[in-house]
């Protein structure tokens, strides 16, 4: 059971950063173009700008998620690392705890949210509903519960990539 979980969480872990590498990219493509109309074509695109904030939005929520599963996420650890091991442990489960009760806080809020605003548009985007550009919140906060719970009852996924090996330092 625990090897189909782990194995899930990978795909769930490969599957947002698929996403979040097609927003970065998409993010990439988009301020070139605004700036290419603004300055060459002397015409200003109206979508480009809006665009990539929910792009942002996407990249944020379900990017940070990948990262949190692979600890490559800014984090200080100097005092924690001169704690006993039970006692590092212990603050490890705390931490993951805290991290359970963001993700909580994500998926009930962001869930909120997306609710409230589904029946409004975005200027740029008539089509395009509020609710949906928010639902990264609420999907990053379920995938963000599965890491915390993969860590807290696995442990620590092994990195996909390995070890790697250092540059030689110059002499």
């Amino acid at each position: 059971m625990a090897a189909l979980f782990r194995r899930a969480m990978d795909f769930l872990y490969l599957l947002c950063v698929i996403v979040g590498c097609i927003a970065l990219v998409a993010i990439s493509a988009v301020i070139p173009w605004a700036v290419f109309t603004r300055y060459v074509l002397n015409s200003a695109a109206s979508w480009p700008e809006p665009m990539a904030v929910l792009l942002t939005i996407v990249l944020t929520f379900i990017g940070a998620a990948a990262g949190y599963r692979l600890n490559l996420h800014m984090n200080v650890a100097y005092f924690a690392k001169k704690l006993p091991p039970p006692l590092q442990r212990a603050l490890d489960i705390f931490v993951q705890l805290l991290m359970a009760l963001i993700a909580l806080f994500m998926v009930i809020w962001g869930e909120s949210l997306v609710e409230i605003t589904w029946h409004n548009s975005i200027a740029d985007f008539p089509s395009l509903s509020v609710g949906v550009t928010y639902l990264p919140i609420p999907i990053g906060g379920v995938c963000l519960l599965l890491f915390v719970i993969e860590r807290i009852f696995l442990g620590v996924p092994p990195d996909p990539i390995g070890k790697h090996s250092e540059p030689a330092a110059f002499e």
